[in-house]
């Protein structure tokens, strides 16, 4: 893939590949359209590179999404061209599903509809399994896709938190045999499992142990950065973030820049300064489970 990254820094354009996957973007104003005809410019490039090389590029799976105000994208459509035909209301990105909003909604309703027809199919097969099987079973089916890429699911609205806690609760329903009256909680408390909202926090948390300690990549590294209080205080070693100022509330509760450093600055310090990634994991699991359950 190397040749073809060198195409596409030749245009200028951001880019990110994985696998036999290449993301390219572009920020683009609707009066401004010379970044549209790099774009165009870089998949002509790429398609007559591809063409030399015995190789085909697959339009069925090239898509575009526009990102912005309504207003702007609508304005931008006319400007276009050829492109028109690869836009998209919604593209799946690593096996998440963005919209024009970058709205959770999408992913969520895809994840809910699948963990039930999975917890149906497991529901059935119940009777023959004995319990740890079935465990076995509910988390390489369902617990997998409540924590996949979960760390985007930070300041979601609380109905859509609820959403994914209901699959967890009817896994574990499923898994004790617990009756649909009885209460919930103390069962996930045996179980040993954090409820969806902390599974979530231990995500954004993992994620910044890694990138203070020179292990996470860099687009998640560069996101964070360290305090520095002006006077000389004890806070200087405590391996605090700094938290920057949030334009509004809705970032502060969702984006990492904003919601990391401040979920990790309120760890305590022993578990910010774990010797390893095994005995912080170990450590937030404990502290996190306590938060939820006592």
């Amino acid at each position: 893939m190397l040749p073809l990254g060198n195409i596409i820094k030749k245009h200028n354009i951001d880019f990110h590949s994985y696998a036999d996957d290449t993301q390219l973007y572009i920020s683009v104003e609707p009066n401004k359209t010379t970044a549209l005809q790099s774009l165009t410019s870089c998949l002509s490039a790429v398609t007559h590179w591809m063409s030399n090389n015995f190789l085909k590029l697959n339009e069925s799976k090239t898509e575009l999404l526009l990102i912005g105000p309504k207003d702007k994208q609508e304005a931008l459509l006319p400007s276009l061209g050829n492109l028109n035909q690869y836009v998209r209301e919604q593209v799946t990105s690593l096996g998440v599903i963005l919209d024009s909003d970058l709205s959770p909604k999408p992913h969520i309703n895809k994840v809910t509809k699948t963990a039930y027809f999975h917890l149906r199919n497991i529901a059935k097969v119940r009777p023959f399994l004995t319990k740890p099987d079935t465990e076995k079973l509910v988390h390489a089916f369902i617990t997998s896709r409540l924590d996949y890429c979960n760390a985007l699911f930070t300041g979601l609205p609380k109905k859509s938190i609820e959403k994914l806690q209901l699959i967890q609760n009817s896994a574990a329903r499923l898994l004790t045999k617990t009756r649909k009256m009885e209460h919930i909680t103390p069962v996930l408390a045996e179980l040993h499992w954090l409820p969806v909202s902390y599974r979530i926090d231990f995500k954004v948390l993992l994620l910044v142990f890694k990138a203070v300690n020179g292990l996470a990549p860099c687009y998640i590294a560069d996101a964070l950065s360290s305090y520095t209080p002006a006077r000389a205080l004890r806070s200087a070693d405590a391996g605090l973030l700094r938290i920057p100022d949030a334009p509004s509330k809705r970032i502060r509760d969702s984006a990492f820049s904003y919601y990391a450093p401040r979920t990790w600055n309120a760890l305590p310090q022993h578990i910010r300064e774990a010797e390893s990634i095994d005995i912080f994991k170990r450590q937030l699991k404990t502290y996190l489970f306590n938060q939820a359950y006592t």
